[in-house]
């Protein structure tokens, strides 16, 4: 991979994932100061977002726009990554966020590394070597400490936020390990048009948010344009356009700015608290995907010095 290919797909990466920190933020707001429901924003969202993007797809080449699903390998590749990766993982995310905070909803998103990785060890049939098996244990250290703040008898996170933040992790492995042929084949935009718009079709008739009664205030039309143009428009298609680029090990690793933002947000913008057990926390995932980051650097130097 050339110097300029791999500057340029970490540094999407980035932005990608502090554009999702502001995006979640932003929810958190409207969650906790106009008590809207994660089950009301996220199929607006999603809908929005999937009419922009493929109006734009069309306005540059309206035939492109169908090919997706011409070919019926391509339709399946696409529901998966659009609706057990894409959608999915936004109702998660989402919804840890509004039952705890976006630092921790971005952190517990964050393990997506550690089963990216699990999935690599079911893949090759092979346990975890030394410092894989290191790396899963500082995640588990980092996320004990998040949720208990170190009391056996107290949770500072709730289990249903545990579990729920899990799943968005497992959703963030389905959307970056899956799409490989897709990615190879087709723009990322047009992907994340196809996957947000039938995401919010079909999540619009679940959930019919228009029955929810929620009045319209500058603050929350502000709020939905922030989580669409900054969380679905930007931050996925930057973030994708990285994966294309560096792949999704090496993508994922460099999304650290999401929780970062989300948490620095958080506690300066809407005053959450963020105490020691949260920092200590947040140093074990990070510690986590540093390790992970230097084993696959340090397989990669032994695989070109082999060559």
């Amino acid at each position: 991979m050339n110097r300029h290919k791999y500057i340029c797909g970490a540094a999407l990466s980035v932005l990608g994932g502090a554009m999702w920190g502001v995006s979640g933020t932003c929810g958190q707001f409207l969650f906790t100061y106009k008590g809207i429901s994660s089950l009301w924003l996220t199929p607006i969202r999603l809908f929005i977002a999937g009419i922009l993007l493929l109006t734009w797809c069309l306005c540059r080449d309206a035939g492109a726009v169908v090919k997706p699903w011409k070919e019926r390998r391509d339709r399946i590749d696409l529901l998966v990554y659009g609706l057990a990766g894409v959608t999915l993982c936004q109702f998660l995310y989402f919804g840890t966020i509004q039952l705890s905070s976006a630092g921790v909803a971005t952190i517990l998103q964050d393990l997506s590394p550690i089963s990216i990785l699990l999935c690599g060890c079911v893949a090759a049939k092979r346990l975890p070597r030394g410092s894989e098996t290191a790396s899963i244990l500082l995640a588990l250290v980092g996320v004990f400490l998040l949720v208990t703040h170190g009391s056996l008898t107290d949770f500072a996170v709730s289990p249903a936020a545990l579990l729920v933040g899990i799943g968005s992790a497992g959703a963030v492995t389905v959307y970056n390990v899956y799409p490989k042929r897709l990615l190879s084949r087709y723009p990322v935009t047009l992907l994340q048009g196809w996957s947000f718009f039938l995401g919010g079709s079909i999540s619009m008739l679940i959930f019919r948010p228009w029955e929810y009664g929620v009045v319209m205030d500058r603050q929350i039309v502000l709020g939905i344009a922030s989580v669409v143009v900054l969380g679905n428009l930007l931050a996925f298609n930057l973030y994708m356009v990285g994966v294309r680029l560096i792949g999704p090990e090496k993508a994922i690793l460099y999304g650290f700015a999401e929780p970062v933002v989300a948490a620095v947000l958080s506690c300066v913008w809407l005053g959450a608290p963020f105490t020691v057990w949260d920092l200590a926390g947040f140093a074990c995932v990070f510690g986590m995907m540093a390790l992970l980051s230097l084993r696959r650097n340090g397989a990669e130097c032994s695989e070109r010095e082999d060559s």
